[in-house]
């Protein structure tokens, strides 16, 4: 093992990290806010909101994250100069950077999958605790924020460490479009020093312990009772 091409591309690993935290952080936020709009829609929704949201989440679903991502950068990203008028009047859409459409693509998909399991949870919780609220004088509004979700998020909580884990495994697609994370670092080191194993393991390791501090966050937020 030669691991004399670290300390040279030291910086550039830890600016792949913070790009891949930064991906990571943001669609799952962002993610996990749309998809509780999208969950309810199915649930509660009128019929044009639920056929909607079950087309976006069958579509996210269906699909490889990859071939989203490809669509966004490379589809959308090469429509907007045919545009009339786009190039003369919004050519800050024409320039946005790859990582405008990481994003994107990487916060609907996360969107798309926990929508799906929002709305199980959604539905598994007992309709008499909702009527119970209501009956007590809570508004529509009050009994979704102070007794639907917290139910239905406390259901899902041991779910989304292995969701957000997932979405962590598949940042190294980034690296497919002109956006460096940590595998593009890797990717880099392969093709300057020819090393091949070295690069991975270390982007493995980073992996590894991301997920351990992930596990362990959610392992503290999770109620006494769920604990193992």
């Amino acid at each position: 093992m030669q691991w004399a091409w670290l300390p040279a591309y030291l910086p550039a690993l830890l600016q792949g990290l913070v790009t891949t935290l930064f991906v990571l952080f943001f669609s799952v936020t962002i993610g996990f806010g749309l998809a509780i709009p999208l969950a309810l829609a199915q649930v509660h929704g009128r019929f044009l909101a639920q056929k909607f949201s079950r087309g976006f989440c069958s579509y996210i679903r269906g699909t490889p994250l990859l071939m989203q991502l490809y669509l966004l950068y490379y589809g959308v990203g090469s429509l907007f100069p045919f545009i009339p008028g786009v190039r003369e009047h919004f050519q800050w859409l024409v320039r946005l950077d790859a990582i405008y459409y990481v994003l994107a693509a990487f916060t609907l998909s996360f969107a798309g999958y926990e929508a799906e399991i929002m709305r199980g949870a959604f539905l598994s919780v007992p309709r008499g605790e909702l009527e119970a609220a209501e009956a007590l004088g809570l508004s529509r509004a009050q009994v979704l924020w102070r007794i639907w979700f917290p139910s239905a998020f406390l259901k899902v909580l041991p779910t989304l460490t292995g969701e957000i884990i997932g979405q962590l495994k598949a940042t190294p697609l980034i690296f497919t479009v002109p956006v460096i994370d940590l595998m593009g670092v890797a990717q880099k080191v392969r093709h300057d020093t020819y090393l091949t194993y070295e690069p991975l393991l270390f982007v493995a390791a980073v992996y590894l312990a991301l997920t351990f501090v992930i596990v362990q966050l959610f392992a503290l937020a999770e109620p006494k009772h769920l604990r193992r």
